[in-house]
């Protein structure tokens, strides 16, 4: 059990990418998730390149059940994962509503219900051997979460939709920190950078602001920073401690988003 295994979600491109070659070692075992097939051959090749292992793990987000044939495969070929980075995401860049194959809101779909039920799933491998963390990549754009239409079907806008599925993401943080032993499990979120050079930025039409390395070396320091139980159920803006949206810290709104969730993914 030397070899500490890492899952990075959407790490075939921006952030995510430059987060798996910066964690590229010896010693490390990467699984590498994406969509394309051809992007996650050029990961694997360059992380094996600087001595590390890696696999690429395919599934799109938007399918909850991709979503658990991902967490199949890693619960059948391993049998402890050290860290889970929940950092792929979506943001629909042409103000259109649009939904998942399962018929939820895609920001909600990709950028919450995706990560909430992963982790879920992976829990039995998570913690088993030794300590093991949870990284969850959120953005200080963060909008309340409307219970009374969740999906959005009323006064829709892209940002909207976008800042309320990365605060859900942030209040999935905190519940699990406050569900599970810190010394078993730690679980933190970051916002990584404003506008960084992504894809996603770009097809935004928004100049970059800043570049995915750094957003990725931020993560990179939750990923292996020492005692990770002392900072479990914390936000960081980049390297940075912070607060989030007042909503993250309501135990009840937690619960509510919670049981809801449940509901949506029975």
């Amino acid at each position: 059990m030397s070899e500490r295994v890492v899952l990075i979600t959407g790490s075939t491109d921006g952030v995510g990418r430059r987060l798996a070659e910066k964690l590229a070692a010896p010693g490390t075992q990467l699984l590498i998730h994406g969509r394309d097939e051809r992007r996650g051959a050029e990961v694997v090749a360059a992380v094996e390149r600087a001595g590390g292992p890696a696999t690429f793990v395919p599934a799109d987000l938007a399918s909850l059940a991709e979503v658990r044939t991902l967490a199949d495969t890693v619960l059948r070929t391993h049998d402890h994962l050290d860290t889970l980075v929940n950092n792929a995401g979506v943001s629909v860049p042409d103000g259109r509503r649009r939904e998942s194959a399962d018929g939820f809101e895609r920001h909600l779909a990709v950028n919450y219900l995706a990560p909430f039920l992963l982790t879920r799933l992976l829990l039995p491998v998570l913690g088993v051997e030794r300590p093991s963390r949870v990284i969850n990549v959120v953005s200080a754009a963060q909008s309340t979460v409307s219970f009374d239409d969740l999906m959005l079907r009323q006064r829709y806008s892209g940002s909207r939709a976008y800042g309320q599925s990365k605060l859900a993401l942030g209040m999935l943080t905190l519940d699990l920190a406050g569900r599970h032993d810190p010394g078993r499990l730690s679980a933190t979120c970051l916002h990584p950078g404003t506008f960084l050079d992504t894809t996603m930025v770009r097809a935004a039409g928004i100049p970059p602001a800043g570049s995915a390395d750094d957003g990725a070396e931020a993560v990179r320091r939750l990923v292996r920073a020492e005692h990770a139980a002392r900072i479990t159920g914390r936000y960081f803006d980049r390297t940075r401690e912070s607060r989030m949206h007042p909503q993250a810290y309501d135990a009840d709104a937690r619960a509510r988003l919670r049981d809801m969730t449940e509901r949506l993914l029975a």
